[in-house]
């Protein structure tokens, strides 16, 4: 334990130091290592992790394998442990090479480890950055571990990261006939919670089958509240490359549920949308097969679009919040009637009204009051769950 020690008092020391020098730097759960590790001892430990699960610039599962926690497997989600697999891309068992722990797949066919696994672990550390989306499927990966803890008597701890997006809350609440991975819970496209947060409302709001809860403890953050702009230190998956991309998420994901490009297979996803049937006058780009998107949609078809890469600034993306705009401007260019919206769109917004007000030919904004009094009482639904200032 003496490694323990001498990696819990670094990490105080560096992070006495920032707020000493009135830096006030967000200390992130994992980085609190003197308020879990007494947790994690005599312990036989999973975890759930991937490339975003770091205490200052090692993996977490480099840093407690090195001193000397018995972790007993890893759990992948989208994307791999590391995080270098496309979306969607299925994901393999096997070993980590470095340390040779045993990884388990939580994405796919088996979202939830089976008994067999959580028979062997007497507690799952769950660290993965979020973005702050309700179809980002990281959240659909925590219920889906908190439901395996709460049916085979498996503590849970929650190592809590800011949330790049945590200042609003916006968009559509989730209709449960369009529930799915890429949506699971009546909450916002964009919630403004924590996963540590959202995992005390999935508890306490009964949300896992049967309304069982599991026995959870979330680590929280330092120095962080719900106005805080925080810089992710790490991309949190393959093609949200930078923060501009991961403002415009919740704006431009919309455009799964279409046959538009939203720049998958070029240098700046989430940062453009396009189609070949737009204007040809306008701003081109042309997806084509790279790391982070193999397939991607329109591959090596030439896309007429709108770059937003530069403007509107990030002040006017935040006080938007979730912009209909883009999608109408794509609607209405292509020309394509109906056959531009998939039953993906469904899932991803949430609601069926939408789509209908949209081909009816509503504005954004008409379209965007429809959902104003429902987020208030989510605000209010949610406030005996948040760990942090709003």
């Amino acid at each position: 334990m003496k490694q323990l020690l001498a990696l819990t008092l670094s990490l105080i020391a560096m992070s006495s130091s920032a707020v000493a020098q009135g830096q006030e730097q967000v200390i992130v759960g994992a980085e609190r290592t003197e308020l879990y590790l007494p947790l994690l001892e005599n312990k036989r430990v999973g975890i759930l992790t991937n490339n975003t699960g770091r205490i200052g610039s090692t993996h977490l599962v480099d840093s407690l394998y090195d001193t000397g926690v018995d972790i007993r497997m890893v759990f992948a989600p989208e994307h791999g442990f590391r995080g270098d697999a496309d979306a969607g891309e299925h994901i393999d068992n096997g070993k980590d090479p470095r340390t040779g722990i045993q990884i388990v797949s939580v994405y796919g066919a088996n979202k939830a480890p089976s008994a067999e696994y959580m028979d062997q672990l007497d507690v799952v550390v769950f660290d993965i950055q979020d973005v702050g989306l309700r179809y980002y499927t990281y959240l659909s990966s925590m219920h889906y571990m908190m439901q395996a803890c709460a049916d085979n008597d498996v503590e849970m701890i929650v190592l809590d990261r800011p949330n790049p997006n945590g200042f609003y809350v916006d968009g559509p609440i989730l209709d449960p006939k369009y529930r799915s991975f890429v949506g699971m819970h009546p909450i916002p496209t964009v919630h403004g919670m924590t996963l540590g947060e959202l995992a005390r409302m999935i508890n306490g709001e009964g949300w896992l089958e049967n309304g069982d809860t599991c026995r959870l403890t979330v680590i929280p953050c330092a120095n962080y509240t719900h106005q805080t702009r925080y810089v992710l230190p790490e991309k949190p998956s393959p093609n949200l490359p930078n923060m501009r991309s991961i403002y415009l998420y919740p704006s431009l994901c919309f455009f799964e549920g279409t046959p538009a490009s939203l720049g998958r297979g070029t240098d700046f996803p989430f940062q453009v949308y396009g189609h070949p049937k737009m204007d040809a006058d306008g701003f081109r780009f042309t997806p084509h097969s790279n790391a982070g998107a193999k397939n991607p949609p329109l591959k090596d078809q030439v896309c007429y679009g709108v770059d937003l890469r530069t403007e509107p600034s990030d002040r006017q993306i935040w006080d938007r919040g979730v912009d209909l705009h883009y999608i109408i401007d794509c609607y209405n260019q292509t020309g394509l009637g109906e056959q531009f919206f998939t039953p993906m769109f469904e899932k991803l917004i949430g609601v069926d009204y939408v789509r209908r007000m949209i081909l009816d030919g509503a504005n954004a904004e008409e379209i965007k009051a429809c959902w104003k009094e429902d987020v208030e009482k989510f605000k209010v639904r949610r406030k005996p769950y948040l760990l942090y200032e709003e």
